[in-house]
């Protein structure tokens, strides 16, 4: 298409690298783990062998 502005290969290159890495980026960002709490309400074994 004679129209259009011819396009460098790099340029191109550049421009997919980028939204490739700014998509991947945002994904893993966004996500968001779940806080689990570390305080367990057990009792704590007492674990000292009687010999």
């Amino acid at each position: 298409m004679p129209q259009m502005a011819p396009l460098n290969w790099l340029t191109l290159f550049i421009y997919f690298v980028m939204i490739f890495f700014i998509h991947n980026v945002l994904n893993y960002f966004s996500f968001m783990y779940k806080i689990k709490s570390f305080e367990s309400n057990k009792s704590l074994i007492n674990l000292f062998w009687k010999w």
